[in-house]
C-alpha cells in the first residue's frame, strides 16, 4: 500500500522514526522503493549530485520535472516529493502555484518540498490540494544570504526558526525539514509541533532522519559533516571498471560463457 501524508502524520504520533533519501533517477528510486524507504525526494541536489553544478541555484525546471518522472516511474509505494528549484517560486504567488502544479501533473510527485518561510504559498498550495513540506534553518538556495553552508539558529535566530516553523505547521504543511540547526533547537522544534519534522544535521531529536543518497552511498568525495556514508560505492566502482579493464586486455573477458554461437 502507497505511504500518504497522513501516514507520516501517524508514524509522529505513535513514536514511529521513519528516513528520507533523495533519488534522482529509476534504478535508484526502484530499489530504495522496494527497501521499504518511504518518502523519496527528487532533490535540487540533483544540482551537484546528477548534473555536476557547484550549488544548487542553476538547476532548472524542465530538468527537476525529468528527473522527478523518472523516479515516480521507479517508486510503487513511496511518498515522492519533487523540490521546487530556485526562482520557479519566490517571484510570484502564481508562478509558484504554477509550477507545484506542473511537478504533480507532469513530474508525476506526490507533494513538493520548498525552502524558507513560505507561508502564504504554502497556504495557497495546500487549499489547491496540493501538500507541501517545509523546509527551514539551512535553506542551500539562499546560500549566497547566509554567507554560505553554516549552522543555522544559533544564539538570537533560534527564535526566528522556531516561528518559521510554527507559521509553516498552521499554514498546513505536512511535514518539516530542519537542516543545520543545533539538535537542542531540533528537538525542541519537534517536541512542538503536530506534523514530523526530518532532520539533515539537526540531531536525533527529529522524527524522521533525511540523507542525500550520493552521501550515504560513498559516492561524494568530500561529503558534508552531516552526512554518514554507510558504503563506499566510489571505490567499489572502481575497483569493478578496473577489473573490467584488466580481464579486456588480457583477453580473459568476453570468455566462452559471456559469448554467443
Amino acid at each position: 500500500m502507497s505511504v500518504t501524508i497522513h501516514d507520516l502524520r501517524a508514524y509522529k504520533a505513535a513514536g514511529k522514526r521513519f528516513v528520507m533519501l533523495t533519488a534522482y533517477d529509476f534504478p535508484t528510486a526502484q530499489i530504495l522503493d522496494q527497501a521499504g524507504v518511504p518518502v523519496l525526494l527528487v532533490g535540487d541536489s540533483l544540482a551537484q549530485g546528477a548534473l555536476g553544478y557547484e550549488s544548487t541555484l542553476p538547476v532548472t525546471m524542465e530538468e527537476m520535472l525529468h528527473h522527478t518522472r523518472a523516479v515516480a516511474r521507479g517508486a510503487r509505494n513511496a511518498l515522492v516529493v519533487g523540490d521546487m528549484p530556485f526562482l520557479s517560486y519566490q517571484t510570484s504567488l502564481e508562478e509558484g502555484i504554477r509550477n507545484a502544479g506542473r511537478f504533480l501533473k507532469e513530474g508525476g510527485a506526490h507533494a513538493v518540498k520548498i525552502e524558507g518561510p513560505q507561508v502564504e504559498l504554502t497556504h495557497k498550495l495546500v487549499d489547491l490540494g496540493i501538500p507541501v513540506m517545509a523546509h527551514v534553518g539551512l535553506t542551500p538556495q539562499s546560500v549566497h544570504e547566509l554567507g554560505g553552508y553554516k549552522v543555522q539558529g544559533r544564539g538570537e535566530t533560534a527564535a526566528r526558526i522556531q516561528d518559521q516553523a510554527h507559521a509553516l505547521e498552521k499554514a498546513g504543511a505536512f511535514a518539516i525539514v530542519l537542516e543545520a540547526v543545533p539538535a537542542e533547537l531540533g528537538a525542541d522544534i519537534t517536541g512542538n509541533l503536530q506534523i514530523p519534522t526530518i532532520g539533515i544535521g539537526a540531531g536525533p531529536g527529529c522524527d524522521a532522519q533525511v540523507l542525500v543518497i550520493n552521501d550515504l552511498l560513498g559516492l561524494t568525495e568530500k561529503p558534508p559533516k552531516l552526512a554518514k556514508a554507510y558504503a563506499n560505492l566510489r571505490r567499489a566502482i572502481a575497483d569493478a571498471v578496473r577489473a573490467f579493464a584488466e580481464d579486456v586486455e588480457n583477453g580473459t573477458f568476453p570468455d566462452e560463457g559471456h559469448s554467443y554461437h
